[in-house]
């Protein structure tokens, strides 16, 4: 059979959907990419076994991106590294000294919460032990705690252009799509509604201490004591990790701060040295890889300078940071390995080009496609508890579905769209693995806290989804963002208007 006959025709659809039927089934994602690829390899070859096994294996090598493997393993590396410190530990210490009230204590574990954007995992683990004896103090329930973990997690990575996350979502860019991967992820930040509207909530119901549904009745149990309200038998005998007490905050907030420094700078180098005349388009024409691994190598070696002398950590344990920032990846890069090679086998099926032709014969419908598109990704990754699989999925079908620079803006809507869903999805999911981490962060019962989230995130997934409607119609990022926040507002204040008022009248019947 020739393998030409499915290139560039409805058959170009049926691994990634295949993929997301399998993972919506399984619970499952490896699996289901593997099946998908295997599929769209039978597919490309024309069911000859043989020529299948090759072209698999073909698609797979040209497909992967060695830089951002790199840059994963070293950023590993740096996580480890910032853990050994005791950093995130002197942090906590000095927070305690300078937090006065509950509203502080909680502000500040936002606040650190956003400080760690490099990676979701780093985040979950490292707040949660740093902050949990302050928030404690001030009896902030531990459903509470886990809710802003969880939301300072994902939500801060996929808008942080120095992360893996940003990382991972630029090598699902098609080369063909008319913008580098890069770019097109600073393009969708704005566009970013959940991301953006779950962080505008988590500071509005710090400051005005508003809560409702199952975290009200949490938040009051904590304020009798009770800071667990069930499953705190769990955490009797949990230990803590040892704590480097030689760990200044320096050791947390330096290495950041290096971090972000080195990459902007190694980015507008190579902006300018790829032909920019000034800083925007140094930025959205810079060899961004590059400069990511750049900037990690000179975080390990300025974390070298700052730990090893002050014997915060051995010279020893410092290079075993590289093998147990490898482990820690190795999720993650199986992930991309995988969805890597998805996508390309939709290249070479034509996926694009069969895309972008229904799409210009219905162009009057594509307004909508934003939103569904946000839909379909939170069942996704409700369904997976992987927002990274998510992307994989999806990313290649939102650029192939605006092909062509007549459509960058359209496109970035869509992508921007699959991002929030994914991180809505995995946000919700009790089966995501920053949902559990943040469960065991916070030291809270899993149920408890995916129960309690579940609730918050349904309202600001529900204005996004609003959102997205809007985008496709207006396609002006201010004017999408600025109703979005104010309808969110809007929405919190009159459900606490409402909340008041019942139960004032409660009170007087």
């Amino acid at each position: 059979m020739d393998g030409s006959m499915f290139i560039g025709t409805w058959w170009a659809l049926v691994p990634p959907l295949l993929a997301i039927v399998l993972a919506f089934i399984t619970k499952e994602v490896y699996s289901s990419l593997f099946i998908g690829v295997a599929v769209g390899a039978m597919l490309y070859s024309g069911f000859n076994p043989w020529e299948s096994f090759v072209n698999f294996f073909d698609i797979m090598k040209n497909s992967m991106n060695l830089n951002i493997l790199i840059f994963d393993v070293l950023l590993g590396m740096i996580i480890v590294l910032m853990a050994k410190s005791g950093g995130s530990a002197a942090y906590g210490r000095w927070a305690g000294t300078k937090i006065k009230s509950k509203k502080s204590a909680l502000l500040a574990t936002t606040g650190l919460g956003m400080l760690i954007f490099v990676d979701d995992y780093f985040n979950c683990l490292t707040i949660g032990s740093v902050m949990r004896p302050v928030t404690d103090r001030y009896k902030v329930s531990r459903a509470k705690l886990a809710y802003i973990i969880d939301s300072t997690a994902a939500p801060v990575c996929i808008i942080a252009p120095i992360s893996s996350w940003a990382a991972a979502v630029n090598s699902y860019v098609p080369e063909d799509a008319g913008i580098s991967g890069f770019q097109l992820f600073m393009n969708t930040i704005p566009y970013n509604l959940y991301a953006l509207l779950t962080l505008t909530m988590v500071i509005f119901i710090t400051v005005t201490a508003f809560d409702f549904g199952l975290m009200k009745k949490h938040e009051r149990n904590a304020a009798k004591g009770d800071l667990f309200t069930t499953g705190g038998e769990e955490f009797d005998q949990v230990a803590e990790d040892e704590i480097n007490p030689n760990g200044k905050v320096i050791d947390l907030v330096l290495p950041v701060a290096v971090l972000i420094v080195s990459a902007v700078g190694a980015m507008i180098y190579t902006g300018f040295q790829g032909g920019a005349t000034n800083l925007i388009t140094a930025f959205s024409g810079c060899d961004a890889e590059t400069s990511l691994i750049f900037a990690t190598l000179v975080t390990v070696f300025f974390m070298l300078i700052l730990y090893l002398p002050r014997k915060v950590v051995t010279f020893k344990g410092f290079m075993d940071s590289l093998a147990e920032g490898f482990k820690l990846m190795v999720p993650a890069v199986t992930i991309l390995i995988f969805a890597w090679s998805l996508k390309g086998m939709g290249d070479a099926l034509g996926l694009a080009e069969f895309v972008g032709g229904i799409v210009g014969d219905n162009a009057s419908a594509s307004i909508f496609i934003p939103a569904i598109l946000f839909v379909v990704a939170i069942f996704l990754s409700f369904s997976t508890g992987t927002s990274w699989g998510t992307f994989a999925i999806l990313v290649p079908i939102a650029t192939a579905l605006f092909a062509g620079a007549d459509n960058l803006t359209m496109m970035t809507i869509s992508v921007s769209a699959v991002l929030a869903g994914a991180v809505c999805g995995d946000h919700i999911s009790p089966i995501s693995d920053t949902t559990v981490m943040s469960s065991a962060g916070a030291q809270s019962n899993h149920i408890n806290h995916v129960s309690t989230q579940m609730q918050y995130a349904a309202v600001v997934a529900t204005v996004s989804f609003v959102g997205y409607i809007l985008a496709g119609i207006i396609r002006v990022w201010w004017i999408v963002l600025g109703i979005s926040l104010i309808l969110l507002i809007g929405v919190l204040m009159g459900m606490r208007m409402f909340l008041e008022r019942k139960q004032v009248k409660k009170h007087a019947g």
